[in-house]
């Protein structure tokens, strides 16, 4: 319950890349890693390191967009006192840091071109010179690289160098996104629950409730594995309820207290939005040319049965259309999905295509 970096996954193709990436761990090769934010690059790169034979040697790790551009460079190599405004002492670079072991470059696609050519010339021929230096040192690194982009249509915008991105790709492990790894989002959800729970002193870990889990399944994951932690940890620590854990809010940003364009202009002096009003169930139908609703031709007479009578024909009306997709179906009506999930309840609809 200690360790915050596991690799934890049973889907199949998460489980092809992590041997893809085992099998590479043993050659002394560079290894790009390729997935979208939150898949889980790092700790792949973390996995060929420790599996290979510099598993007791520095694993060091450089995130390319982290720094300015101007300082990428003394960053990677190195730099000799005085060799710029602020360098006041000499300063080994990653490489030199890395010596005997691995270089991990995260965000590599972010690198500039001059920082690309310097890179080059590491790659092929294992030396490194400090800015303000000719001397060249001998290092002998392993690089892993990992990026969000699609590096070979940066080669076609010329933005990435073809010569570099051959010599970095030896070997390229794709990591699917969780919304492709539908079978793990409950697993995951699980392990981060349990430790939550153990972080903040429950005895007992009660697990999910259905509607919880109905949430979980059926998002899209962008921010993927990241996301889903964030997600889960939030839940778990606000729930005051007994038995499972059933309330999730995946959009921690969603208020209806939101500011909106323009609120920022009453500091100084200009005028301010109110927030905006709580959304409804449904919103008000536009006027129109007094007839009957057909929904409402037979039944209770009276307004607040004939209403209830159309909203509730409405919402299985789309279900039907939507075969179901509670999702689908809110995004059709306008609605958030916990909003669709209320009404179906009030309606008893909640299990329509049962």
């Amino acid at each position: 319950m200690q360790r915050t970096t596991q690799v934890i996954g049973q889907s199949g193709a998460f489980l092809d890349a992590l041997e893809r990436a085992s099998r590479a761990a043993a050659l002394d090769r560079p290894v790009l890693v390729i997935g979208e934010r939150g898949t889980g690059k790092e700790l792949v790169a973390e996995r060929l390191h420790r599996l290979s034979p510099r598993w007791d040697q520095p694993l060091v790790i450089m995130n390319c967009a982290a720094l300015p551009e101007s300082l990428i460079e003394a960053e990677l190599f190195g730099h000799e006192a005085g060799a710029f405004t602020g360098a006041t002492k000499a300063r080994a670079g990653r490489f030199e840091e890395a010596h005997g072991g691995t270089l991990f470059l995260d965000e590599l696609g972010t690198l500039s071109m001059a920082a690309q050519d310097r890179l080059l010339r590491a790659v092929e021929y294992g030396e490194v010179t400090r800015i303000g230096s000719s001397r060249p040192m001998r290092v002998d690194v392993r690089i892993v690289a990992a990026t969000n982009e699609h590096l070979p249509d940066k080669v076609d915008a010329h933005e990435f160098r073809a010569d570099l991105l051959d010599r970095l790709s030896f070997e390229v492990v794709t990591l699917p996104p969780l919304r492709a790894r539908s079978g793990d989002i409950a697993v995951l959800a699980d392990h981060f629950g349990r430790r939550m729970a153990s972080e903040i002193g429950w005895e007992r870990w009660p697990g999910f409730g259905p509607r919880a889990l109905d949430q979980l399944l059926t998002h899209r994951w962008p921010g993927n594995v990241r996301e889903l932690r964030n997600v889960v940890e939030r839940a778990v620590y606000r729930w005051e309820g007994e038995g499972p854990v059933d309330g999730i809010e995946i959009d921690p940003f969603a208020s209806p207290y939101r500011p909106q364009d323009g609120a920022r202009r009453g500091a100084s002096g200009g005028s301010t939005s109110a927030p905006a009003p709580a959304p409804s169930s449904f919103s008000p139908p536009a006027e129109v040319e007094d007839s009957p609703v057909a929904a409402c031709d037979a039944g209770p007479s009276d307004f607040k049965s004939r209403v209830a009578r159309f909203e509730r024909e409405l919402l299985a009306r789309a279900l039907a259309e939507h075969r179901f997709n509670q999702r689908a179906t809110a995004e059709a009506l306008g609605l958030s999905y916990d909003q669709l999930r209320h009404a179906l309840r009030r309606h008893d609809l909640i299990n329509a295509n049962g």
